[in-house]
């Protein structure tokens, strides 16, 4: 089983760095000028489409509810693999940016190109993290979408479950008054556990994006609030595919 586990990672890493290679001109040059952005944000479906199906991963999206193209949305997902970052390719539309954390600007290929597209954020900063805020919050003032993973980083030591919330995303949606839109990936820690050893295993993936939380209204006042309420729907979907955990 090992051994299959093995020629499964290095095929879908192939595919990987082979993809990054073959669009990694054209995430630099969309790069170059502001406006040219929205193209990048369009190359990350081509590069998720492409990788899910070269490698063999079956994946599917379920809508609960479809994105508006023309809506800023804070895009909150759960956050077990480093697969995450490929399926909110396929999910995202529109113009719109990442928060990832600042070690992405020293992944190999993907490293730089991350750093001038997206907003990278050190959390044990406080200058940083109070910066990535304003950053996000002027993204979105362009009509741009935030992708933000709400448990700032893979922090769970139990997956599926979720760890603690951060209040960054629903701070920056209060603040501009746009929905919080949940996205759950139930299976991505099983098939890219996040344990060290970098061996996927194979098994149909799913992500199911859940209906927005509206913000509109609410005030700082009501952040702990908005942020309880989105971790408890995200953490009921997980319920439904590991139903015993909810029974411990």
């Amino acid at each position: 089983m090992k051994i299959l586990r093995i020629i499964y990672t290095a095929w879908g890493s192939f595919v990987f760095v082979v993809l990054m290679l073959v669009l990694l001109p054209f995430f630099h040059l969309f790069s170059l000028r502001e406006e040219w952005h929205v193209y990048a944000a369009s190359l990350n479906n081509i590069w998720a489409k492409g990788f899910f199906f070269f490698s063999l991963m079956p994946y599917k999206v379920e809508y609960n509810y479809r994105p508006e193209p023309n809506q800023p949305y804070v895009y909150c997902a759960n956050h077990t693999s480093w697969l995450d970052i490929i399926v909110l390719g396929l999910i995202v539309r529109g113009d719109h940016m990442f928060m990832g954390k600042e070690s992405l600007s020293k992944a190999p290929f993907f490293g730089p190109m991350f750093s001038k597209l997206h907003i990278l954020v050190n959390r044990e900063s406080r200058t940083s993290s109070f910066r990535a805020l304003i950053l996000s919050m002027q993204a979105i003032d362009k009509g741009r979408s935030m992708v933000i993973f709400p448990e700032g980083g893979i922090r769970t030591s139990n997956p599926p479950l979720m760890a603690e919330f951060k209040d960054g995303p629903f701070r920056v949606a209060i603040e501009r008054q746009v929905p919080i839109l949940p996205v759950v990936m139930p299976h991505n820690w099983y098939i890219l556990p996040n344990d060290g050893s970098f061996l996927a295993n194979w098994r149909m993936g799913k992500a199911i994006v859940l209906p927005p939380i509206s913000t509109e209204g609410m005030t700082v006042a009501d952040l702990d609030s908005l942020k309880n309420q989105a971790f408890d729907l995200m953490q009921e979907e997980i319920y439904k595919y590991y139903p015993q955990i909810q029974a411990i």
